[in-house]
């Protein structure tokens, strides 16, 4: 990689300071045999690292999900590279051609088609045959959506769990999001504009006491962060610009939150009687949502009841 070198900035605090810049043209050394994990920007395309760039330049194959998204990022740095598709659509085809080329002796930059591989991304059934095969794996840190939403959302940072994407159908969703309510940590959450208000009022219903904030097109020209209280985000769902991609992050639960609400409860319980006995649908909520076993009981009872009759 070459750099030009730029004269130094006048004394003067007021006037334009300068940096060296370094010039769209890579010219990087063939690199070592073995599987790269290269991660892109979510957006802005000055997010990507110097070393990035150079594990690009120096691969011998790119493994991309999108070649036109991936290939607009090589162009943008002069890069020229050999592209192959690797998403989950075709990974049990491309992993033995991956696995062959590796021992070839050829190196191979994985890229998904924004932020750090492997992350709500294809890649982790191949870096676990390609590390059982002996191929040496290397991470290149970088941009991550998880990791920048969780940074401007102003809430806890010392504990999160990464939740991904929540289910599609709301039932499912309030299910689920009444397991997570009782984690003691920051969850972040990914969602699509389709679904996205959908999901804030399913979250009030279950967490409504949290703070929360809605991360949307981070490091984007139209990046947008509304933080409050989820009962307050639901409330304004309808103003949000649903275009987009959101991640969700949402803060701890209080000390003494132990129970979810009913709505959370009955949801819970829909979804277990689904795939068992009242028996068994009954110990899971129980254990799920600190309801006392008395109150669940009968829930459950009025629930399946209804079902029957339905």
């Amino acid at each position: 990689m070459r750099s030009r070198p730029v004269p130094p900035s006048s004394t003067d605090s007021t006037a334009p300071r300068s940096f060296a810049v370094t010039e769209h043209i890579i010219a990087a050394p063939k690199i070592a045999p073995g599987l790269y994990l290269v991660a892109t920007p979510i957006g802005n395309l000055g997010d990507i690292t110097l070393r990035a760039l150079e594990t690009l330049a120096g691969a011998d194959i790119v493994a991309c999900e999108d070649t036109r998204i991936t290939r607009r990022l090589l162009e943008r740095f002069s890069i020229a590279a050999k592209l192959m598709q690797y998403h989950e659509h075709n990974a049990e085809q491309a992993r033995p051609k991956i696995l062959a080329a590796l021992a070839q002796g050829s190196s191979v930059a994985l890229v998904s088609d924004a932020g750090t591989p492997l992350i709500s991304d294809p890649g982790f059934k191949l870096v676990r045959e390609v590390t059982a095969a002996g191929f040496a794996v290397t991470a290149l840190p970088g941009p991550s959506s998880v990791l920048t939403a969780l940074a401007v959302a102003a809430l806890p940072t010392d504990r999160f769990f990464f939740e991904g994407f929540l289910p599609p159908k709301s039932h499912a969703r309030r299910a689920r999001l009444a397991e997570l309510a009782r984690i003691d940590a920051t969850l972040v959450l990914f969602e699509s504009g389709a679904r996205v208000q959908d999901s804030l009022r399913d979250l009030a219903a279950v967490m409504g006491g949290r703070d929360a904030a809605i991360c949307r097109e981070m490091t984007k020209l139209h990046e947008e962060v509304r933080r409050a209280p989820l009962a307050d985000l639901a409330a304004r769902a309808d103003t949000l610009e649903t275009r987009g991609e959101f991640v969700l992050v949402v803060g701890p639960p209080a000390a003494d939150a132990d129970r979810v609400d009913d709505d959370a409860l009955d949801a819970l319980l829909r979804e277990a009687l689904a795939r068992g006995s009242v028996k068994d649908a009954v110990a899971e909520a129980v254990a799920l949502s600190g309801r006392a076993r008395r109150d669940v009981y009968a829930r459950a009872l009025e629930l399946a009841k209804h079902g029957d009759d339905g």
